[in-house]
């Protein structure tokens, strides 16, 4: 090179390159931290055996994350319409409301599907002002008897039965009504006139015996440790959590007799909302904010609110 002359910029980078000095990489973002504790494995698929109760085949499901989404997979396996299904219990194919399928499954349960079975229409002329009816409803459209107090109204009606879905009140369908939507259209029916409910029982089979085999454990090739369960959610996913400990038991038991008591219905897994949304409140007013943004659809009177708030406050405190 002679005197005078400029190196240029593109030499001079490689005269750099060649004189000994390595170009660097940008530095590599900072890494995050190990995982503590264990690994974590994915859980096996949930999967459930199920029948229907008047007698069928054990057929498999699994996949839900709702109670309608259940109905459509129990009639996707024994080809049936979901509209079908009335209700589902667990561990029995008795039509035994302390065995009816609610929000929660436990991981070992095996589910029973009631289909529709005869339809009647029944007159009804009310001598009080309670008919002697607990109404609850399947999650998917459907509401039934759950309860029938004796010598009432309806206890003298003998072809009424615990079960039975209530498809129509003076031929106006209430298919999609919820529960206590249902037990407002009753209480509203006026002393002294005549009405007509259009029921839907569920199927009887004629020989349970021959028609049903033995039911296998739903817990086939899951690792469970027997005190969990599937919670089923209207809004979500379902999640497995443990079973309920014995507060949220006995709350729950309460609230739903509250339930009764106020609304003439009965529903395990509205109460079981209901304690989850108040067991961690400190005072009256957080608890009916909490219910007025989970359920405020229901609009619950405050006489309602305040024993609630007072039943759950009871139990904590082991007064009940």
């Amino acid at each position: 090179m002679q005197n005078g002359e400029e190196m240029s910029p593109l030499a001079q980078d490689s005269n750099k390159t060649h004189g000994g000095v390595e170009p660097s990489a940008p530095p590599l973002p900072p890494s995050d931290p190990p995982p503590s504790g264990p690994p974590e494995y994915p859980r096996p698929r949930l999967v459930f055996h199920t029948q229907l109760a008047h007698g069928s085949p054990t057929g498999r499901i699994h996949g839900f994350t709702n109670v309608k989404e259940l109905y459509a997979k129990i009639a996707e396996v024994f080809h049936i319409s979901p509209s079908e299904i009335l209700f589902c219990t667990l561990n029995s194919h008795k039509v035994d409301m302390q065995k009816l399928l609610g929000g929660q499954i436990g991981l070992e349960d095996f589910i029973f599907a009631h289909v529709r079975g005869e339809t009647k229409e029944v007159e009804v002329t009310k001598t009080e002002d309670a008919l002697g009816l607990t109404i609850t409803d399947n999650g998917a459209g459907y509401a039934f008897i759950k309860r029938i107090k004796e010598e009432s109204t309806i206890d003298q009606l003998k072809t009424v039965c615990v079960g039975d879905h209530i498809e129509a009140i003076n031929d106006q369908s209430i298919v999609g009504c919820r529960h206590y939507e249902v037990a407002k259209m009753l209480k509203e029916q006026p002393r002294g006139t005549p009405f007509t409910l259009r029921l839907v029982g569920p199927k009887k089979a004629f020989d349970m015996i021959g028609m049903r085999t033995r039911a296998p454990k739903s817990s086939e090739g899951k690792m469970v440790n027997g005190k969990e369960t599937l919670r089923l959610r209207s809004k979500g996913s379902a999640t497995v959590q443990e079973v309920p400990n014995e507060f949220e038991e006995r709350a729950t038991k309460k609230v739903d007799d509250l339930l009764e008591s106020y609304m003439g219905i009965r529903d395990l897994d509205l109460a079981t909302t209901i304690v989850e949304a108040g067991k961690d409140k400190m005072n009256p007013d957080d608890f009916a904010e909490a219910m007025d943004s989970v359920l405020g659809d229901f609009a619950f009177p405050d006489v309602f609110l305040f024993d609630v708030w007072g039943a759950i406050g009871d139990v904590k405190d082991d007064r009940m």
